[in-house]
Formats: structure tokens, sequence, C-alpha cells
């Protein structure tokens, strides 16, 4: 592909879509049953077979991510108006999904290596009022779990992560979904595995599982009988069929962005000015995102290198930017000065998010490569 090349458009992502053939049983299952929602067949098939791909004993599927973040935060009956330490280098619906439930997101610097939020500033953040620790696994790379761990049971914190970049990631051979009371992925068609919309909460605790089932379906526990107050948060049968299709699928699209991360690291690494993130040892890729940091003596800011690639037609993403601690509805949050934000406000103008998807061909590639190398 060339550089002048102004009709081809290469994207930061594209969906992981089964064939219609491979689907059109499910179709005539769905039509024949006349069953199209309310935990039909094909969730249910869907929430058995996630439990083996993510190792962990409890799966409740959510007809989105942050439904299912809502539901989490809610589901540990936290304090309201209580706080939860959670990071600002995230994406918005995980600040959002504290608030929504009234309760207060405190904001925690980063680690600059792993960009999670970093363990050793937590506990100067706790007060009596603290309920909670809120951890991204920020493009799979995961939090330092057993610190986090050690603060919880030290403060009696509940602890939550947003999974939503870390379908499959394993920590020493462990599913990252049994850490922490819950996990929460997103099934959104951004990520490696989708169900168009969709996600999912994983948890070891089995008090949880009807209180989650009852939050998801409005509270409802039988014709005559509503207990809880929830909201509608169900998978439907269209969308589940679709996720059994791409269970199929997702680890060949794995191996295929295995091969496109070790092009971009064996050529990006001989430029010195841009510096690669490492996965933890011991530590599986989910391969979601490609994420770089554009250093300071590098030719370019890394706004200037976002624009230079949109004008080849290269959609790159400045994620995150803003970090949420900049959005006008947390700007002026008294953790924002009280936390330190350091390294966060220094990430947020050197990241980027390379494009990542099996169907990139190596004609790509090299032009990704050679716009970098370029400057």
């Amino acid at each position: 592909m060339s550089l002048s090349n102004k009709n081809k458009k290469i994207y930061i992502t594209q969906p992981l879509l089964p064939s219609i053939t491979s689907l059109n049983s499910h179709f005539d299952d769905i039509w024949t049953s006349k069953i199209v929602t309310n935990m039909g067949k094909k969730h249910n098939e869907l929430e058995s077979k996630l439990k083996n791909v993510l190792k962990v004993q409890n799966v409740s599927l959510f007809n989105n991510g942050t439904i299912a973040l809502l539901v989490a935060i809610k589901a540990l009956d936290l304090p309201v108006g209580s706080e939860i330490i959670t990071t600002p280098f995230t994406f918005a619906a995980t600040p959002h999904c504290i608030s929504w439930n009234g309760l207060k997101p405190v904001f925690c610097d980063i680690e600059p290596n792993t960009m999670t939020i970093d363990a050793d500033k937590i506990e100067k953040l706790i007060t009596p009022n603290t309920s909670a620790i809120l951890g991204v696994h920020v493009y799979g790379f995961p939090c330092d779990v057993e610190k986090i761990d050690k603060i919880a049971k030290k403060y009696n914190l509940k602890v939550i992560y947003d999974a939503a970049h870390a379908f499959s990631a394993e920590i020493n051979n462990n599913g990252i979904g049994n850490y922490g009371d819950i996990t929460m992925f997103s099934f959104h068609a951004t990520k490696l595995f989708n169900t168009i919309e969709g996600g999912c909460l994983t948890y070891n605790d089995e008090r949880l599982i009807r209180k989650i089932y009852d939050l998801r379906n409005f509270g409802i526990q039988s014709e005559e009988l509503v207990e809880d107050i929830g909201i509608n948060g169900k998978l439907n049968e269209i969308q589940a069929a679709i996720g059994l299709e791409n269970l199929k699928l997702y680890k060949a699209e794995q191996e295929k962005r295995a091969k496109i991360k070790a092009f971009y690291d064996e050529k990006l690494s001989s430029i010195k000015s841009i510096t690669i993130p490492k996965m933890p040892e011991n530590t599986t890729n989910s391969y979601q995102y490609y994420p770089i940091i554009i250093e300071d003596d590098y030719p370019l800011t890394r706004n200037e290198l976002y624009e230079k690639f949109k004008k080849e037609n290269i959609y790159t993403r400045k994620y995150f930017y803003p970090v949420c601690t900049d959005y006008e509805c947390y700007k002026n949050n008294a953790s924002v000065e009280a936390s330190d934000l350091k390294v966060v406000n220094n990430l947020k103008h050197k990241i980027l998010c390379l494009p990542y998807y099996g169907a990139l061909t190596i004609d790509e590639l090299n032009t990704i490569y050679e716009v970098i190398k370029n400057g």
C-alpha cells in the first residue's frame, strides 16, 4: 500500500464477525422456539461455555459492559455516598458507573509501565468513607492484584475489576476474572471477543448468583413477586448466537494479532524515541490493543503523529485522552489535586494505540511503520 493511496482506510480495529452461514442454524433454532430474549437456550449455553474459556466459577451475561459494571457495584451493597478508589486512565463508563450508583469516585495515579492503578498510591487515599477499589486492566495489562488484595483485606474493602480489555487473559495460569469480588468483561464490537454489544460479570461468591440475576432482570423473583430494584441487563438470543460462533474464532484472531505484535515490536524497537509497554511476566496477553508511548525526543508530538496518520487515512487512537479527570463532571473532584496525578497527566499526552486486528496486511503494517519511522 502506498502512502499516496487515499482510498484505502485503515481503522484502529475491525469487529470479529462469524459468517452468516454459520449463524443460520442458530437463527433457525431461535425462530422455531420463538424465544428471542429473557435468558433463552443460546444465552445459557454461552454463559456455560464462557466459564471454561475464562476459567472462572460463575458468569452472568449482560446486554453491555456498562450495565454489567453498574450491577456489579450495586450487587456489593456499598454504603450510599461512600467512596470508590479508581483510575482516571480508563473509559468514561468506569467512573460513571460509580457515580450512577450514588457513590463517589476517588482518582488514584497510575503505574508508568502497565498504566494501571498504582497500588502503592492507593492506601494514602483511603478514608473512613472508602468502601471499595475499582481497578482497570488497561489494554489487558493486569493491575497489581496481589497488592490490591492485601490493601482490601487490611481495610475491609470490596474490590471490583474492569477487564473490558482483558478477555481470556491469565495471571500465573489463573483466569483474570477470578481476582477481586467481581470482574466485568465487555463484549462490545471493538473488543477481541464480541457479541456486537454485551458483557459479563465473573465472581466466585455463590451468594452473588441470585443477587446479580435479580438486578439484571428488574428484581423480579416470579410472576407475582418483585423484591429488588433491578434494571434490564439481559443479553438477547441473537447476540448470544453471535457470541457462540465468535468463541470458535477468537483464538485464531489472537494468533494473527500475536504476529502483528511481533512485527510492530521488531520494527518499532529500532526507534529509540518510541517506547513499547511490556506485559508483566507470567501474564498472558489478550491482544486487545497495541499502545506505544511517543517520547519527548521523537520529532513529532503524539497529537502531530496522530494527525499525520489521519492524512494517510490511518486511524489511530489517543486512548485515553482526555483522561476522566479532565472531564467537566470530574475535574473539580477533590481527589484530582489530592492524588497528585503526575504520571497520568504526563502519559495522556504520549499514548497512541495503533491499528490492531487480524486482517491487517503486511503492506498496511509497513505503511504504518513508515509513517512512524519518517516522523
